[in-house]
């Protein structure tokens, strides 16, 4: 966020200075805003901000995006340190990013981590497919604090913590090492059962590789990876957790493209497969998957969804397009698919029917962020910026730092024609 953008320290001071005489440190990464930042805010509320625990220092704030763990796995340089301190008696106390800025009452734009998000807000802040939040959703890795109309809402918390943990068992950390990390980071906060369990299915899935004719794909991010041919290799590359059971580690998924035998599956083992494929940017299987999903359960709003993503990555728009319309045929209220039928619209040139589609999506959900933020775009190319502004409005009442709220308040101080516009 440019600084202009910003409140300034100063104008949000209320009352008697909170923090006179502390000497704070951060650590992690803050959901709300830049270190740098949070130091300002500091020294504006009487205390003293600096990037070392010391033996001078009072107060250890830890940022809410994600976990403070160094790259390697391991707890916070200055964790670890203020925990030495602690122990032999120095008077440093450790509290969440949420705490400090409520000690301080301070209401900054930026991430509230109290605020629900819809996987495509989570996608722009956090930098997460929406693919990928969506196979975290079955895998149990996130669970949605509430769904309306098959539209789930989820903690800003909860998928950064699996995020950042995804992160390091990619780059190469041992999840044992992950594991002793976050009993570590136990003897500091409650949260914690939740993203041992993450790691658990984080680490499971790691280990998990589909197999076509071809070879193997890691379905993580779909690129292939070299099958040495032995069950002794495949056993000694596979981490494990304690306790953990050990598992096949390929799957096999075109079996039924190169036998004549039927495949007796369900309806939802082919929708599994499909969505498995999709994951791995395998769009064509994938397809044949979906297919066969509706062949044996043609009333599957899911199913047509996904073969709609499917068809898209594939190239296919207008067979994409179609598939969307299968899904609300089947379910009028699924408003994901409402709101992807107006951007291939728009996509294709037909703004008005994407304004359609993203008017119904309002019907039916008059809260949803993202049909707001697409709508207004799409007036505004229109140069209806009045129509669009109170859409942008509306979407930064629930976003106040990804990369859409900048843009909708962008948008706003751009076509801002003297009027008082209140930003949030």
């Amino acid at each position: 966020m440019a600084e202009t953008d910003e409140e300034q320290p100063d104008q949000l001071l209320q009352g008697s200075p909170a923090l006179q005489g502390e000497r704070v440190v951060f650590t992690g990464t803050l959901a709300s805003m830049t270190h740098q930042k949070a130091g300002e805010f500091v020294e504006q509320h009487g205390g003293q901000a600096s990037q070392h625990v010391s033996r001078q220092t009072t107060l250890l704030v830890v940022g809410e995006e994600g976990w403070p763990l160094e790259l390697d796995g391991s707890p916070s340089v200055n964790l670890t340190h203020a925990q030495e301190l602690i122990a032999e008696g120095v008077a440093i106390q450790i509290i969440k990013e949420s705490d400090w800025l409520a000690l301080i009452e301070l209401r900054e734009p930026g991430v509230n981590v109290d605020q629900l998000y819809t996987p495509a807000m989570l996608t722009q802040m956090l930098d997460v497919p929406v693919g990928t939040i969506r196979r975290w959703e079955r895998q149990g890795l996130i669970k949605p604090v509430r769904k309306i109309f098959r539209l789930p809402y989820f903690s800003f918390q909860e998928v950064a913590s699996v995020r950042r943990l995804s992160q390091l068992l990619e780059s190469g950390v041992n999840p044992r090492e992950l594991e002793n990390s976050l009993q570590h980071l136990g003897k500091f906060f409650n949260e914690i059962d939740a993203p041992l369990s993450q790691l658990t299915l984080l680490a499971q899935d790691a280990q998990l590789l589909l197999k076509d004719e071809r070879g193997l794909i890691d379905p993580r991010h779909g690129q292939r990876v070299f099958d040495f041919g032995t069950e002794e290799t495949a056993e000694t590359e596979v981490p494990e957790l304690a306790d953990e059971e050990s598992f096949e580690g390929t799957i096999e998924f075109t079996e039924h493209l190169k036998s004549a035998e039927p495949v007796d599956r369900s309806a939802d083992e082919w929708f599994d497969e499909g969505c498995q494929l999709l994951d791995a940017g395998e769009a064509k299987p994938a397809i044949e998957a979906f297919r066969l999903a509706l062949l044996g359960q043609p009333d599957m709003p899911e199913a047509h969804l996904h073969l709609a993503e499917a068809l898209y990555l594939d190239g296919k728009t207008e067979g994409a397009l179609e598939r969307y319309y299968a899904a609300v045929e089947w379910d009028h209220d699924y408003i994901e698919a409402w709101t992807q039928l107006g951007c291939l619209h728009n996509e294709l040139g037909d703004a008005e029917a994407a304004l359609h589609a993203f008017e119904i999506a309002l019907q039916v959900h008059p809260d949803y962020p993202d049909a707001h933020l697409h709508k207004a775009e799409v007036l505004h190319q229109l140069n209806r910026v009045e129509e669009a502004v109170p859409h942008w409005k509306i979407y930064l009442d629930f976003d106040e730092m990804g990369p859409w709220a900048e843009l909708a308040r962008q948008r706003l101080q751009e076509y801002d024609d003297g009027e008082d516009l209140q930003f949030p």
